[in-house]
């Protein structure tokens, strides 16, 4: 994507109106969010303001009446969802966190952030992403987490889409929003990758690696993963590098996919072809997409599916504590 495309993305995501009556520019979830580009007007300002609206209708009844964490990744239509997204809940009276001087947070975190809140209170909180995974750079996506944390249900999503479609053939009537300097001035920051370094000890041994010695390579693919890698790095003195800090909503820096396309596509060894390159310089390399809720795996053998890595690191470590994931990792 070169800067004319991009600009003319960024316009089109508030120029674009989508037609209600037109199937393929309704919105429509696939897991547990809906995604699409402003190019083809299947990702517009209208259908953000519409879903963003239907979710302060609702999450009410799918148990949420706290506060909303609000976060995105580093796609270039992510940036402007956001506040729009945020000026709509904002609006609407909700209580919204936020990542400090407007980072990007990945996914793991958000959920990480809900049912930290959740287990000390009783108001619930949910969560909202601006991303569209490993899409290719033209598209944007907009993602709900329920008070569980995870990704919402197939009944919570029908619901959130009847009522934003609703809300598009009504023409946005129903939509509150406020003025985003003023949404702003509501929101809480939050340390979203504060949280995570201080829990993560939890989950999993990091003494463990930084006295392993471990050479660790990291690529974010230019994703929002970048900063938490780095925090972790410094909080428990890895041997961790970073090979590519470079973010850029284009994602020019990316090799592209078997079929010319380019996508973040950790599992794909077009995608992860730099980190390949690497792989004699690390013990094991990581590889997330934008909103690293995803990962994969390179050994100095190369690529491994990522499944099979996680299958490799249970049955080689000592039986689980009481905290969640593997306490005690065995060095090999």
């Amino acid at each position: 994507m070169e800067s004319r495309e991009l600009l003319r993305l960024l316009t089109l995501y508030y120029e674009a109106k989508p037609d209600p009556e037109n199937p393929w520019e309704r919105v429509a979830f696939g897991t547990s969010g809906h995604r699409g580009t402003s190019l083809k007007a299947t990702f517009t300002e209208a259908h953000v303001l519409a879903i963003a609206q239907a979710i302060a209708d609702l999450r009410a009844g799918f148990g949420a009446t706290g506060p909303l964490f609000l976060a995105k990744d580093t796609h270039a239509l992510s940036e402007p969802a956001w506040a729009t997204a945020l000026s709509v809940f904002a609006a609407n009276g909700i209580e919204v966190r936020i990542e400090a001087e407007g980072g990007y947070t990945p996914t793991p975190l958000v959920s990480l952030a809900i049912l930290e809140h959740n287990a000390h209170h009783g108001a619930k909180a949910d969560g909202v992403l601006l991303t569209p995974s490993h899409n290719p750079p033209e598209d944007g996506g907009i993602k709900y987490n329920p008070p569980t944390g995870g990704p919402a249900d197939t009944r919570t999503t029908r619901a959130i889409e009847e009522r934003a479609n609703a809300l598009l053939r009504e023409g946005l009537k129903g939509v509150k929003r406020l003025p985003l300097k003023e949404a702003l001035s509501r929101a809480k920051a939050f340390d979203y990758a504060g949280l995570y370094v201080a829990r993560i000890g939890e989950a999993v041994d990091l003494e463990a690696v930084r006295a392993s010695s471990l050479r660790l390579g990291v690529d974010p693919l230019g994703g929002a993963s970048q900063r938490v890698w780095e925090r972790l790095a410094e909080a428990f003195r890895l041997r961790l590098e970073v090979v590519n800090p470079i973010l850029d909503p284009t994602f020019r820096f990316m090799p592209k996919d078997h079929d010319g396309k380019i996508r973040m596509d950790c599992s794909s060894p077009h995608a992860m072809a730099g980190l390949l390159a690497l792989r004699e310089r690390f013990d094991l390399a990581i590889g997330n997409d934008p909103d690293a809720d995803r990962h994969g795996i390179v050994t100095p053998r190369g690529l491994m599916n990522p499944n099979h890595y996680l299958a490799a690191a249970f049955t080689t470590s000592s039986p689980p504590g009481p905290g969640p994931g593997l306490r005690r990792a065995r060095r090999r």
